[in-house]
């Protein structure tokens, strides 16, 4: 697996070097667009209108709009001229409690996996915060944005979660009331999630639709048509009670069943 970014953590004088690599790897079917004459692959290419030709990648720069129409060109050696050395690091900031950092924050993961040599220095970072159930906040620089970042300790490693700043969370679209609930219903939801409770094994879900969807252009390929697999037409139940006491019905069933 290629590296995603290269640096070293930063915790007061102590610099333990690290890879970060992506924690997760895209299984999904992906289509390509075609032209719906030919069947033949849609291209994209990188015009200039100006020069009336293809642009290769070797020849597109970096260019910020201050004005409409005119730009200044950033260079490669000028972003990183303008990096200081605690941007070429994962400093530390602080640390916090677990609980606090909202799940809204969380961007994405990477595995930090320590350098030949950084082993013992990483393993002491992150025994120390799972044993006091703390993370590390942190920043460093990422191509041309600045990265705040957490480093959350687990029983096989260090992940880097990059997080959105505040300025980056939407506001809440619509206010939700609190609605006055009757006891009953509560009492039948806690009995639902409970029925449905059970240890979370990651292992015990797949992606059903994307194997639907490879069945389906299997059959495609062999000339097969597409049947519907759901024909089943919308519940009628639409009283919360009514709704309530057909699911812990269900569950119950199903509980008794896995129980056996």
């Amino acid at each position: 697996m290629a590296v995603a970014h290269k640096g070293s953590i930063s915790m007061g004088l102590v610099l333990i070097p690290v890879g970060l690599y992506k924690t997760t790897i895209d299984n999904d079917i992906h289509f390509n667009q075609l032209c719906k004459d030919s069947k033949e692959r849609i291209q994209y290419k990188k015009y200039c209108r100006h020069c009336n030709k293809e642009v290769a990648s070797d020849d597109i720069i970096k260019g910020y709009e201050y004005e409409k129409g005119k730009y200044v060109v950033m260079t490669n050696e000028e972003l990183e001229k303008i990096k200081t050395k605690k941007d070429k690091t994962i400093h530390i900031i602080q640390f916090a409690r677990m609980s606090e950092v909202n799940m809204i924050y969380y961007e994405k993961d990477y595995y930090a996996v320590p350098e030949t040599g950084a082993e013992k220095a990483y393993e002491l970072l992150r025994q120390a915060l799972l044993s006091q159930r703390k993370v590390a906040i942190a920043k460093t620089v990422m191509g041309t944005n600045e990265k705040l970042l957490v480093l959350y300790p687990t029983k096989d490693g260090i992940i880097v979660k990059t997080l959105f700043y505040q300025d980056e969370i939407a506001a809440v679209p619509k206010n939700v009331p609190k609605m006055k609930l009757e006891e009953n219903e509560l009492n039948m939801a806690k009995m639902l999630i409970e029925n449905m409770t059970k240890p979370f094994e990651p292992a015990a879900f797949q992606d059903e639709y994307q194997a639907r969807l490879r069945e389906a252009i299997h059959k495609k390929i062999q000339g097969q048509e597409i049947v519907a697999v759901d024909t089943s037409g919308p519940s009628n139940v639409i009283d919360l009670m009514e709704a309530l006491q057909k699911s812990l019905e269900l569950s119950s069933g199903q509980h008794q069943i896995g129980s056996a």
